[in-house]
């Protein structure tokens, strides 16, 4: 059997890093924030291109952050609308309701499954006040139309890059095309944390103190609340160690695509237990 996703066998061949990673962590007694998590923040946003990344605890918390420092800057406001894929995950959508937004469901492109640009356009109304471009399946989604869409309308783009890490078009990444960006480093992506984690990538230097302000204000909150933003100084180390690996990995995955997408165009000649033995062979 091919497992879907063994994450035990990738992180594998971390495992020395991650041991390494995880006694300084754990020795440091500095367990949210701290020297560690921004020099990560550093190093990501060195990575994407980005003059600005800001670490939190996970992809949704990155969207809410993002989306309530527009507000702040009065860029939002309650009841405006936000366009975003139709076939988008939860999160997106809960990211927009959370702050009191409208969500406006657009149909993607039937090739790519990410947003079309034509539709976006016509979508559009007076309420409108942003854009949400998710780069599902590892591909960005058309940003040169969709920036040019967004500066002819005067409205935000706001990525979710949350299926996109190191993706690039024209050598720009992921997290770089929009006004900003909000990433996720669930286990299972492909630049995963050991735990849930999660950043904000921007080249806004407002927009980076707001949520970073936010962050602070969370912390020096003595109620609970459902938002818990809070960068994990131990998720962020366990994927800073991924992150020098994540091109090599990206790669991998790369090829493991390829062939299946070569066994498919062959699967009339070839027959399902014929695909499933060479798959099995060739991966």
């Amino acid at each position: 059997m091919i497992s879907f996703l063994d994450l035990k066998s990738i992180n594998d061949q971390y495992r020395k890093e991650l041991i390494q990673a995880s006694t300084r962590v754990i020795d440091s007694g500095w367990y949210v924030q701290g020297e560690e998590v921004k020099f990560f923040e550093q190093e990501f946003a060195d990575y994407c291109g980005t003059k600005h990344c800001i670490g939190v605890a996970n992809g949704l918390d990155a969207l809410i952050l993002i989306l309530r420092a527009y507000k702040e800057m009065g860029k939002i406001k309650e009841g405006d609308e936000v366009i975003v894929p139709a076939n988008t995950y939860i999160a997106s959508i809960l990211a927009i309701t959370e702050n009191r937004l409208k969500p406006v469901l657009v149909e993607p492109n039937e090739q790519t499954y990410n947003l079309s640009p034509g539709l976006i356009e016509q979508a559009i109304t007076p309420n409108t006040k942003a854009i949400m471009a998710v780069h599902l399946y590892g591909q960005l989604a058309d940003m040169r139309a969709i920036n040019a869409i967004a500066k002819k309308h005067n409205i935000l783009v706001i990525e979710d890059s949350a299926q996109a890490h190191g993706a690039h078009f024209f050598d720009r990444k992921a997290g770089n095309w929009g006004d900003a960006s909000g990433f996720s480093f669930y286990p299972g992506k492909i630049l995963g944390a050991l735990g849930d984690a999660g950043a904000v990538t921007t080249n806004d230097e407002e927009l980076a103190l707001l949520v970073e302000d936010k962050l602070e204000f969370n912390r020096r909150q003595e109620v609970q609340s459902h938002l818990n933003a809070d960068s994990a100084l131990f998720a962020q180390w366990m994927h800073l160690v991924e992150l020098t690996n994540v091109e090599a990995h990206t790669e991998v995955k790369t090829q493991s695509t390829n062939v299946f997408d070569w066994l498919f165009s062959w699967r009339g000649a070839l027959g399902g237990f014929a695909m499933a033995v060479f798959a099995i062979v060739i991966v």
